[in-house]
């Protein structure tokens, strides 16, 4: 059985033909959620419109950094604004970047007292999966049009 390829030189057609492409499609669906979520949430810290952030901070990790609460928010909103335009252009690297950030907020959650927040513990950790399969991907996809 043959197999061939479809190129063209026109960019046009090639771009047609890596969005039929579901590796293409799964790369572009994961990228595209973690640069929007990343930057939203981020920039909510600023403004506790979807939620009051500072109360999903640990007592002991409120205690370690200085200032208050809302103040550590402004920074970790910084730092998520970033993740996310990272992961626009180095989704290679941001999907890493992205899972770290992740990993220290589940620390944070399942460290908080009382323990309120497994729910969102648990949710966090599927995403940071899912950053992972990002980095991945966007591997997979480089090697492959190298």
């Amino acid at each position: 059985m043959a197999t061939t390829d479809v190129v063209s030189s026109t960019p046009t057609s090639r771009t047609r033909v890596e969005l039929a492409d579901p590796t293409q499609q799964a790369l572009w669906i994961l990228r595209s959620a973690f640069v929007i979520a990343p930057i939203l949430f981020g920039l909510d810290k600023f403004f506790n419109v979807m939620v009051e952030w500072p109360r999903y901070l640990a007592p002991w990790l409120d205690r370690l950094v200085p200032g208050n609460a809302q103040e550590f928010m402004y920074v970790v909103g910084a730092i998520e604004i970033v993740a996310g335009l990272v992961v626009l252009f180095a989704p290679e690297f941001g999907g890493y970047l992205v899972a770290a950030w992740l990993g220290g907020i589940i620390v944070n959650l399942v460290t908080a007292d009382p323990m309120r927040f497994y729910d969102v513990a648990l949710r966090d950790f599927g995403l940071l999966l899912a950053a992972l399969a990002l980095a991945r991907l966007a591997a997979g996809v480089r090697q492959r049009t190298s």
